[in-house]
């Protein structure tokens, strides 16, 4: 084996090169190749942003060491059992032979091989069998998402008494640290100027310098609110516009009631997302989709949705399905238009057709958001882009704009504990809970009896590069086509550029939708317009909301659809902004349909 194998691999492996780079390291991975090599370091931790080429740069790394019989073996340790292999695909198209089907009961593997791909939960199974393995041998150990040997402290204690006699350690992740504070072994600690502990990394590649150099794709993040209602545990009914100012609790309650698969929130933002797709496999014919859903039962229920709307049933993809490694390989390969996933597509899994997503999910950390979005903007080419859609909730919306905030991991808290991590506890708690068949429709036990009542989508605003864009509109308006169907191919720099016109002609269109009703308004009579108070318009809407409930159980058209053919009939703007007037004629309406028998 020569490292020439490695010097023509491509930067993104495989063939997912940005133009003109197929034939050598991109200047990312050259640094990082010539810091490492110039300091020949036990330990190294290179911070690259998904899709970067993280496992080119450890490749090339293990092949300069193997070359030079500096190391004779390695070890590979990944957090999911679709990675082992994944890597060792990867490893064999440089020569290098991996057996990703070694288990601590077998003991052994193979002298045709050169290494082992394990996971970190293998790992914690048998410390002491892989640390015999680095001690008889000089390894290269490579920590795939090091961050994961922190997910509990057995398992970075495991890690630590595996591979502490290793000859070399690399250590990659492509995510923000976690927001506990497990220290994660091999990685260095130091003080900031607050003196709280901070990882150290010896290399970092953000994602905003990968933008810049076109090696990921730019990410539109499209933000719907809606009107949520749901009713608590202790019975109170609760109606409440998903973008306005709450409680945390409230917070978590709408988010609940928007992600309901019986509500209309979920299969007016599916809608929503389908059109974006069929818009960009204009361009791109092999585009796909990814619902990242909060668990199993949300996610087969995401998926008949998606059949009613495209006619295709997408893949579904969960992490205790056997053949959930062969569904997503076959779906890379294929060019179906949706797949649905709980929680095998959250990192390092390479997809790079992905250019859609929905983020239907209830974990709400740095964390996870970062390799949920990092699923989509893996580049392949000039002018691709990446579109998420997401629920108008504060933290995700925090999270879309500091797509370029670089994270270190602490290992003390600050003084005043932020809320913005904690508003819905841990991710490895919620992914517990999303991967246990026997609650597939549940959430926590403390809030078995929250109920959703009913949800109804409305088009918030655009997010890109920090800056919002866009007007509330209605799903299906001729004002949220007009950001569903930018091109699929732009270039970065052209992207603000359409957006801010596109979002000129939405204030055009209001100031115009505007001045008509005030002028409309003119003509009735003062003695017609009552003063209403907030508490009066907030009754009224209540009892418009009742009496659809009500006509939704006796005709089973979905709220949503009711809200429609009211507004269609009735006139006005949506229920959060409609006047008591318009709210008042709807509720007659929906009462004369129920003393006639139809609508």
């Amino acid at each position: 084996m020569s490292i020439s194998a490695a010097s023509h691999l491509s930067p993104a492996y495989p063939e997912r090169a940005v133009r003109g780079t197929a034939s050598r390291l991109r200047a990312w991975q050259q640094a990082a190749l010539e810091e490492y090599m110039g300091r020949e370091p036990r330990d190294f931790l290179a911070v690259a942003t998904p899709g970067a080429g993280k496992t080119t740069f450890a490749l090339r790394i293990a092949t300069e060491l193997l070359d030079r019989h500096v190391v004779n073996t390695i070890t590979i340790v990944a957090p999911t059992e679709h990675l082992k292999t994944q890597w060792a695909e990867a490893a064999h198209r440089v020569g290098i032979r991996i057996d990703p089907n070694y288990s601590g009961a077998s003991g052994g593997t193979s002298r045709d091989y050169q290494g082992i791909a394990v996971t970190y939960a293998g790992v914690a199974a048998h410390p002491m069998l892989h640390r015999r393995r680095v001690e008889g041998r000089r390894t290269l150990v490579i920590l795939d998402e090091i961050h994961h040997a922190g997910d509990s402290k057995s398992w970075g204690e495991a890690a630590y008494e595996a591979f502490e006699p290793a000859a070399r350690r690399l250590a990659l992740t492509g995510t923000p640290f976690r927001s506990d504070t497990n220290p994660i072994p091999f990685v260095t600690y130091a003080p900031d100027h607050e003196g709280v502990r901070r990882s150290v990394a010896d290399y970092i590649y953000g994602y905003g310098s990968a933008l810049a150099d076109g090696v990921v794709r730019p990410v539109v993040f499209m933000s719907y609110a809606g009107r949520m209602r749901w009713r608590t545990k202790a019975g109170d009914e609760i109606a409440m516009q998903l973008n306005e100012p709450m409680t945390n609790d409230a917070v978590k309650q709408a988010w609940r009631t928007a992600l309901d698969p019986a509500g209309d929130w979920m299969p007016q933002v599916l809608r929503a997302a389908d059109r974006r797709l069929r818009e960009v496999r204009r361009a791109i014919p092999d585009a796909g989709g990814l619902v990242i859903a909060t668990d199993q039962g949300a996610a087969r229920a995401y998926a008949d949705i998606l059949k009613d709307i495209t006619g295709q049933r997408p893949s579904v993809v969960v992490s205790d399905d056997p053949s959930a490694s062969a569904r997503i390989t076959e779906f890379s390969e294929n060019d179906d238009r949706w797949m649905v996933a709980v929680r095998m597509v959250s990192e390092g899994v390479d997809v790079p057709r992905l250019a859609v997503g929905v983020y239907a999910t209830g974990i709400s950390t740095p964390l996870f958001f970062a390799q949920a979005v990092g699923r989509f903007v893996r580049a392949r080419r000039r002018g691709e882009t990446a579109s998420v859609f997401l629920p108008s909730i504060p933290m995700l919306l925090q999270f879309a704009n500091e797509m370029e905030k670089e994270r270190d991991h602490s290992l003390d808290k600050p003084t005043q504990a932020t809320t913005t991590e904690d508003v819905w506890g841990e991710e490895e708690a919620l992914l517990a809970e999303a991967n246990r068949t026997q609650k597939e429709q549940g959430y926590d036990e403390d809030l078995f009896t929250f109920q959703a009542l009913n949800s109804e989508a409305e088009f918030d605003r655009v997010l890109y590069d920090g800056a919002e864009f866009g007007l509330p509109a209605d799903p299906g308006s001729r004002e949220e086509a007009e950001y569903l169907g930018l091109p699929g191919l732009l270039e970065p720099e052209h992207i603000k550029m359409l957006l801010a016109k596109r979002q000129q002609m939405h204030l055009t269109s209001a100031r115009k939708k505007t001045l008509l009703r005030s002028q409309a308004e003119a003509i009735v009579g003062a003695e017609e317009r009552p003063v209403m108070t907030r508490k009066q318009l907030l009754e009224l809407r209540k009892e418009l909301q009742g009496l659809v409930g009500a006509w939704h159980h006796k005709t089973g058209k979905p709220h949503g659809t009711i809200h429609g053919e009211l507004r269609r009939t009735c006139g006005g703007p949506a229920v959060a902004q409609a006047t008591a007037a318009q709210l008042q004629k709807r509720i007659d309406m929906v009462r004369r349909w129920a003393a006639e028998g139809g609508s």
